[in-house]
């Protein structure tokens, strides 16, 4: 049983590294180029080349593969001549960088050539005051400072440089001079749960999609609560009646919710329930994080809408595997012994009547809470499945790779209970 858990274990970290891998792969050669997108197609080659370093784009491939996967802090920390630490902001509660110097949490800006230190005191306010700083000479002959910049990154400026550089805002785009060399966008890798900036929204990937996630999360785990058990039910019902009535209207029922897409039935509860009948809310209005648990109402009509897309398809394979098993020989020889039928499908016919199904369902897992995109964006549910769309329109690359290895992380995990499901149902395997 312990061979057979370190080898799943292993076949997992081996499976998350190939699609890691795979992924960037991907997004480097399809992604584009990001720029364009955030300065439009009227930006000069300079500008879009300015946003580029400060992008980290600039960097070879498998550097900003290492940063992405493992980090940037510990080569950094090389580089800077003060320790490198994170710090919550104290009115988003976001992950900053700092470096601290002498104890205190600091950061700096040029600002018309002269260099400033920005100090976090301890009660949350932050202090400018002229910087003092030893300044190094390079392999140029040049006097360069490493210091953290307002925007997390570790940035080289250098004395006397009035370089202009292109800065994002909230207002817009604008110029400044004497900005930094060189960056190094700060971000701990995404094994440590840091999957750097977001593009679209300048904030951090972390501090956005574990709450969408947990949206998606949240209706995944009611429509699978509430469809599994049905689905399993029916499936074995019809099973065990093969030919008869019931199993046709069981099948026939199944394969019309199969055959329907989800849009078609969300419409049609929207239409029926929400307008016409006014039972339930047509849309789901998140004002708050706690939305859902606010009011619950607005999750039937998603739960419903995934239920009928489910429902078929699992019920269905249920249905072959127990017909598959009552034809088996040993399920005849059972009957011919006299044992009670009861007693033959739940004693003897349905744990292999499952293995199967098992199958289907943890890989539905990962369906409802990666996939479930149209269900969102029909009913304005901002969960994962919608935030990767955002994001890959976008072309927002931290976002996507972020959302991407969760969704993957998710499927891998549940193809292990999978496993230890199976172990469960079938001896043989537990002892492989």
């Amino acid at each position: 049983m312990a061979r057979f858990l370190v080898r799943n274990l292993f076949s997992m970290f081996v499976t998350m590294f190939l699609v890691s891998l795979v992924l960037f792969f991907l997004l480097e050669v399809a992604g584009g180029d990001v720029t364009v997108r955030l300065l439009g197609v009227f930006a000069t080659p300079e500008q879009r080349e300015s946003l580029r370093r400060q992008l980290g784009l600039d960097a070879p491939a498998w550097q900003r593969y290492a940063d992405w996967l493992i980090g940037s802090d510990w080569r950094a920390q090389q580089l800077s001549p003060y320790p490198l630490t994170t710090a919550p902001n104290p009115q988003t509660g976001e992950q900053e960088w700092w470096a601290e110097v002498d104890g205190a949490l600091t950061r700096w800006r040029m600002v018309e050539g002269e260099l400033l230190a920005i100090q976090r005191t301890p009660d949350g306010r932050e202090v400018t005051s002229p910087a003092s700083v030893t300044w190094t000479t390079d392999e140029t002959g040049a006097e360069v400072f490493w210091g953290v910049d307002t925007r997390n990154n570790l940035v080289k400026w250098v004395r006397g440089s009035d370089l202009e550089v292109l800065v994002l805002s909230k207002a817009g785009v604008r110029s400044e001079r004497g900005g930094p060399q060189q960056y190094i966008p700060l971000r701990k890798g995404i094994v440590r749960g840091d999957a750097g900036m977001s593009l679209q929204t300048n904030r951090p990937v972390s501090a956005t999609i574990f709450s969408r996630a947990a949206n998606s999360l949240i209706l995944a785990a009611a429509a699978f609560v509430l469809v599994m058990p049905l689905a399993l039910f029916f499936g074995v019902l019809a099973g065990v009646n093969e030919g008869k009535p019931l199993d046709r209207i069981i099948s026939i029922t199944g394969l019309g919710f199969t055959a329907t897409p989800e849009f078609v039935v969300g419409v049609f509860l929207i239409l029926i329930l929400g307008i016409w009948l006014r039972w339930l809310p047509a849309t789901a209005v998140f004002l708050t994080g706690d939305a859902i648990f606010r009011d619950p109402k607005i999750l039937v009509l998603p739960v419903l809408t995934l239920m009928a897309a489910e429902f078929g398809y699992v019920a269905r394979i249920t249905r072959a595997s127990m017909v598959e098993v009552m034809q088996s020989p040993y399920i005849r020889t059972a009957f011919i012994k006299g044992l009670p039928r009861r007693r033959i499908i739940f004693r003897h016919a349905l744990r292999n009547a499952l293995m199967a199904p098992i199958t289907v369902v943890m890989l539905q897992i990962n369906w409802l809470i990666g996939g479930v995109i149209v269900v969102e964006v029909l009913f304005g549910i901002p969960g994962l499945g919608s935030y990767i769309y955002d994001a890959a329109i976008f072309g927002d690359f931290n976002a996507v790779a972020a959302a991407a290895m969760l969704t993957v992380l998710i499927a891998v995990l549940t193809r292990l209970i999978g496993d230890m499901l199976y172990t469960y149902l079938n001896p043989r395997i537990r002892f492989a």
